[in-house]
């Protein structure tokens, strides 16, 4: 793990007039200061080729900045770090400006070796050319410490994303490169390694011998809302099956690392992903969502922006089969949408069936962690029905954050804790290099020949339901067994979170 940063920080936001900068970096960077993990002393550049005043900038970012617990007056001294240039991203002169901004700075409080983060919450179309620049102009001196943060996606195949690598590599090593998933700083998601390899009960069963299949599964109650020409030219497998989603699964499936070095941390990813099969384009489930049936919510074809040709999935469920000693025969199905009966993102992990004999009919075990929202753990298990009865209930074990925790606990959210992670010269929640080629090349031909001109078109289902009228039979085909009792529904501490299917 590389060197933490110090308090003479020049971190250089680009892109800071845009809705991500606006809604996630500059939101997550007062995050920090307000818990006291930024340091008060840094300085915080936004860099865009929008004209505007720091004042306008400052008026534009204020509205998202949320206090917790802190005072107001906590927003004032952020906003007292931050200033902002306009400029090109092609040209010399604002990188010229900008160096002379971070030099004064480091004269001004005598830093003997310039340490330096930039954050591209930029189009990946411009991270080659932006960072030509920076080596050019910001990274060039002896001694200099830099990092750079990159926004997914990385390519849409393995072609693009080998030629994004090509034009980064020869300007910043892999140390210095930070590629940034948010779903790797989601606080389940990085609880994942401590519950498998924290607890004995749960590392012992963790493998085919007890698991019949696991489910991860990406919900969203919404459509694409005015983002469908942009969406079209992506759908929901790149937009967050092979990144997001994979992310989760890698973190699910991988063996046990010597440490938490980030570096052992990502050689176990990469082991996992090259005992996965092929994808199966003929083994897929696929969707795209039509209008809501009361007529209330339109269909994904009657967006403007939306080809009325389009064959664009906004829906689809597949598995992944891993062929190792541990997760041979277990099918992991991933599946993910849009405009759904509900926004919930969550693992859900079926284990194989009691042996018979003293049970005539009996509930499997599942382990459901919830991503988001309201993040929580259940195992379900059987239990005798209290009483004179010795029948059996399927309940459950129940860790919900929300009732856990008090208020007062700070969960950093996604884009807080991997800040502070590039801050602290953490990489064990990023993205590496050959992870990426790997990932691409599983993914391409799959991707290949879905979109192909003969490639399978989407059923539709309508806006607000739970998909495709075939996924109860594709799950059930990839070993997931329904409860006889009927639709699991989660307790009531989690009022209006049901675990349907």
């Amino acid at each position: 793990m590389a060197e933490p940063f110090g308090d003479r920080v020049s971190l250089v936001v680009f892109g800071a007039s845009g809705d991500l900068a606006k809604k996630k970096t500059f939101p997550a960077l007062f995050g920090l200061f307000r818990e006291g993990q930024l340091p008060s002393t840094v300085q915080i550049v936004g860099y865009a080729r929008s004209n505007l005043s720091d004042e306008e900038f400052k008026d534009r970012i204020r509205p998202n900045l949320k206090l917790r617990n802190a005072d107001k007056s906590k927003i004032d001294e952020f906003l007292s770090l931050c200033s902002y240039m306009h400029g090109p991203y092609d040209e010399d002169s604002g990188y010229v400006e900008l160096l002379d901004k971070c030099v004064a700075y480091e004269k001004k409080h005598n830093v003997a070796v310039p340490e330096r983060l930039f954050y591209l919450a930029l189009p990946p179309s411009a991270f080659a050319t932006v960072c030509r620049f920076l080596k050019k102009h910001l990274n060039s001196e002896s001694g200099l410490k830099t990092r750079v943060i990159v926004e997914k996606p990385f390519g849409r195949d393995l072609q693009t994303f080998r030629e994004l690598q090509e034009n980064l590599s020869p300007l910043f090593t892999e140390d210095e490169l930070y590629r940034i998933d948010h779903y790797l700083g989601k606080e389940m998601v990085k609880n994942l390694l401590v519950l498998r390899f924290g607890n004995e009960f749960l590392g012992a069963a963790w493998n085919k011998n007890h698991i019949k299949s696991i489910q991860i599964s990406f919900k969203e109650a919404f459509g694409t809302q005015g983002r469908g020409g942009y969406f079209d030219t992506i759908g929901i497998i790149r937009d967050v099956m092979q990144n997001h989603m994979l992310q989760v699964f890698t973190l699910l499936t991988m063996e046990r690392p010597v440490s938490f070095d980030p570096e052992a941390v990502r050689d176990e990813k990469v082991k996992v992903l090259k005992a996965v099969e092929p994808i199966d384009p003929k083994d897929v489930l696929l969707g795209q969502y039509s209008a809501s049936e009361d007529g209330k919510e339109p269909g994904y074809l009657d967006d403007d922006t939306v080809n009325k040709d389009s064959k664009c999935f906004t829906y689809a469920a597949f598995a992944l089969h891993i062929h190792n000693e541990r997760w041979e025969g277990v099918p992991i199905v991933l599946r993910a949408g849009k405009a759904l009966d509900e926004s919930k993102v969550e693992i859900r992990i079926q284990f194989k069936p009691v042996a018979k004999g003293m049970f005539k009919e009996i509930q499997r075990n599942e382990l459901v962690i919830r991503i988001q929202p309201d993040e929580a753990i259940y195992m379900k298990i059987n239990s005798k029905i209290p009483g004179i009865s010795t029948e059996t209930s399927l309940t459950d074990l129940d860790l919900t954050y929300s009732k856990r925790y008090s208020d007062d606990f700070w969960i950093p959210e996604a884009y807080e804790a991997l800040i502070r992670d590039c801050y602290l010269g953490n990489h064990s929640n990023f993205v590496r290099d050959d992870e990426l080629d790997i990932s691409w090349k599983l993914f391409t031909p799959f991707l290949e020949a879905l979109e192909a001109a003969d490639g399978p078109k989407p059923e539709l289902y309508s806006y607000g339901s739970k998909g495709p009228k075939g996924l109860r039979e594709f799950l059930a085909s990839h070993g997931y067994v329904f409860s006889d009792e009927g639709t699991y529904q989660w307790p009531l501490t989690t009022p209006n979170v049901k675990g349907k299917i």
